[in-house]
Parts: structure tokens; sequence; C-alpha cells
């Protein structure tokens, strides 16, 4: 019987396995960001432990950094000392740091693949949840808790459960103005947040094969939403180009041994997974979500729907999550004002997706009744952003770009929005207060964010 690309990996990375326990996994690259870090640290000092192989590790500070005036010391003082925190540790333990103002400073996910440093085959690791965007990469790539940091800085090595596998295919073509974002709120809100607990999972079909590789980052990014362990997709063509030539990748005779092993990488055509579902791309429209959790979305021509629970719970909970969104089953979307319109994190922060943006606001202008906060995943993206000259694109139709940082995804720098204002945000969450205490968030990709920037309501891509 034939091995998935995920059993292929996870094997070839085996130290021992624990009889009816955990495997003890060697971990290829290991991401560390200012935020779940400093207890693993201290934990080293405590056992006066050194980091075992501190090549593997790359730091950079990206939850707590602030977007405009870096320049400058941070204002916050707990965001201050967090990032300080990670630049001493670094330097302590000797660990490559990409501080702020580096030119490889950004999203940890997004710096990663940029310079090569992600890498088809690989065990990666970050105390992140959305580690999984990664797996775009044909790798093994999943989030991980402070003490499982400790245990990756002291050993290189992590006990793991061994996830079930699935497989996920998107068959057929995309419609036009339907965005990888599009596909993932559509799997996620068809399999639910819960969906794929338990598993590690493997997007596959002609839609899939046919995304470049920062579209599949995005779908692979989203994986945890459903409750999956990670997100992958077999390394091809499409992967191989992406990363030749970038800083970290393999040159010259190794590229060719690389690309020779990592082209075994793909699923055995008899491999079994332990469960496979299948979707079809002509019935994905740009999409929106409606509730507080990502799985809560719709079409961006339906209206809101009635719950599906079948316990009282449940449709309390579901009841909750549309009055603290302010919407009422049956309502449609299109047309509501916007306050806030947020394009970057790890999930929408490259250069595509600025040219996406850019694509659809060129020769309009932002509505006044609109904040929008454009944020560049990292310096190598806002470099980019100017070479091509978006910036100018963006700021003839009125906004302004920031600069790199995980910025309106979450509510731990400066960039907050306010109580009860509603934000069309390309990010990855819209739990309560996750973009600030009060906010209202709905998910989207970057086509239908730049669509509600220059209306100053929803608005569907496709209809301007």
């Amino acid at each position: 019987m034939g091995k998935t690309l995920f059993d292929k990996i996870w094997d070839a990375h085996t130290i021992s396995t624990i009889d009816g326990g955990p495997t003890q996994l060697y971990i290829d690259r290991h991401y560390c960001h200012e935020v779940t870090s400093p207890q693993a640290f201290d934990g080293l000092r405590q056992r006066g432990l050194p980091v075992f192989r501190p090549a593997k590790t790359i730091c950079s500070p990206d939850h707590n950094i602030p977007t405009i005036h870096q320049e400058d010391p941070i204002a916050d003082p707990v965001s201050r000392h967090q990032v300080e925190t990670l630049a001493a540790n670094a330097r302590e333990f000797g660990l490559t740091h990409y501080g702020i103002g580096h030119k490889n400073n950004g999203i940890i996910h997004v710096i990663g693949p940029e310079n090569g440093l992600t890498l088809p085959g690989y065990t990666i690791v970050c105390g992140d949840s959305h580690t999984s965007t990664h797996g775009a990469f044909g790798a093994v790539a999943f989030g991980i808790g402070t003490s499982e940091v400790e245990m990756v800085l002291a050993s290189q090595c992590i006990l793991q459960p061994k996830p079930k596998t699935m497989r996920i295919n998107v068959e057929g073509k995309l419609p036009d103005g339907v965005t990888a974002k599009d596909i993932a709120l559509y799997i996620i809100a068809r399999m639910t947040t819960g969906g794929a607990t338990g598993y590690f999972v493997e997007y596959a079909g002609e839609a899939i094969r046919n995304l470049s590789m920062e579209e599949r980052m995005t779908v692979c990014n989203l994986s945890i939403e459903m409750g999956a362990r990670g997100g992958m997709i077999a390394p091809d063509d499409t992967t191989f180009a992406y990363v030749k030539g970038r800083e970290f990748a393999p040159s010259g005779e190794e590229w060719d041994k690389s690309v020779a092993y990592w082209r075994t990488l793909a699923s055995d055509y008899d491999a079994i997974f332990d469960k496979e579902v299948t979707f079809r791309a002509e019935d994905i429209e740009p999409r929106i979500t409606f509730g507080t959790n990502p799985g809560m979305g719709i079409g961006i021509s339906e209206p809101v729907p009635a719950s599906e629970a079948t316990d009282e719970a449940g449709a309390a909970s579901y009841q909750k999550a549309l009055d603290y969104m302010g919407f009422n089953v049956g309502q449609k979307l299109e047309g509501t004002p916007v306050d806030y319109v947020f394009l970057g994190s790890c999930t929408n922060g490259r250069i595509e997706d600025f040219r996406a943006f850019a694509n659809i606001v060129k020769g309009h202008h932002k509505a006044d009744n609109v904040t929008a906060w454009l944020v560049p995943g990292s310096w190598k993206v806002a470099d980019q952003i100017n070479a091509e000259g978006l910036d100018q694109i963006l700021t003839e139709a009125g906004f302004e770009l920031r600069q790199p940082g995980c910025s309106a995804c979450l509510a731990m720098n400066d960039d907050k929005v306010p109580a009860g204002k509603l934000a069309v945000s390309t990010s990855n969450r819209n739990f309560e207060g996750r973009q600030g205490p009060g906010a209202r968030t709905i998910l989207a990709g970057p086509l239908v964010a730049a669509a509600c920037a220059i209306t100053g309501v929803i608005t569907d891509p496709r209809k301007l």
C-alpha cells in the first residue's frame, strides 16, 4: 500500500515511538516570535541548558510591533518588553534574529517562505497556530505551546501524537473573482470549525494545483480554523519555481538533489487516507463571515442562514454571535456600511494580495467613512509594492501603506478596531474582541476588502 505525503515526511523524521504513546519527532525548522517564547528561554536557564541546534531557530518579532514609526521606541511597555526580551534571548543563545527594521523582518509566516527557510519535506514548528501556512510547500508544519517551544530549543525534537490523515479535493476551475481565501472560507463553512479535528489535511485537486504558492499558503494558513492539526499541499513545479534562488534555499548541485527528493514526496496513487472529502470549485463565490468564528460564513450574495444547531446550547450560542455582530437571520449583508478595512496578516499580507487590492481600487477612491489599514507582511513585500508602483496606485486612491507587522489581525498592538465598529478583514479569525474589545469582524479576501474600501459598504467585487 502506498504512503501519503504526510506519512512520508512524518516517518522520515521519527526518532522513536513510545508504545501506545507519542512520537519523538525531529524538527528541521523552528520559528520563534516574541509572544510565546520568553518562558521557554527561562526554562532553559533554570535547567542550565543551551539551545541544542541554534542554526535551526529563526526569531522575528511580529505580534506586538507597531506599524507606524517603527524607528521610535515602542510606546506600550508590555509590547516593548516582549520585543526587547526576544532580542536579548536571541543574543544570549546565539540565534538568528530579524529585529524591527531588519530587511528580513516581518510576520514569521511570511518571512520563512520568502527567504527560502521553509522547504519541502521539512518538519516545521512555531509557537503560533498558523504555522500550518508552511505546509503549502509540502511540509509538516504545525503550531506548538510554550512548553513545547522549550522542548524544541533544548533537543530539536518534540513529542507528538500522530494525527490521522484527510485529503480535501477541490476539483474544477474557480469562477472569476474567487480567491484562495474564498476557497478556504468555503471549506471551513462546509466542514465546520471542528470538522477536521484530529487530522492533518492534504489539499488536492485541479483547483488547488492551479493556485500560486502565495494562494496555497492562504489555504493552508486557515487549516487550523476547522480544527486540523495542519494543512499541506504536495510540492510540484510551482513550488520549485518559487523556492529557487531564495537566500537560504539550496543551490547548485544541492538544488538538483533536493528537487529530485522533493518529487518523491507526493502521495502515492494507492495511498489511503483516513477520510476524504471533495468539493467543486464552481460552487464557490466570494465569501464573507457573518458570525464570530470562521465557520460562520456565506457566499456574499447569500442571506444569513438560520442555525442548524440541534440543541438549545448550540442555538443560543448561534444567536449570541448574531447579536454581537448586529445581524439577523435572513438578512443579506451586501450594502451594510463598513467602518474599517484591513489588508494584511499572515493570511493575506503578501505581494499578490496587494496586487489584487490595487487592481480593484485603481481609478477609484477610498470611501470617506472607511478607515483602511494596509499592512505588508514583511519588508520584502513593502519593497516590492514600491518597486512595482503599487504604492502610487494606492496613494492616488486615497490609501496609505503602513509598516510590516501582524497589525489588526489581533489586539496585541496599537492597531485596534474600536468597540462596535465593523471591520472587513483579510486576516484569519473573527472571534469576539479579536481585533479590539467590542470590535466586529467580517473575514474576506483581498478583492472583497478592496471593493468595500472604495464603496464604504459590503460589496461584491464582481459587480464593480
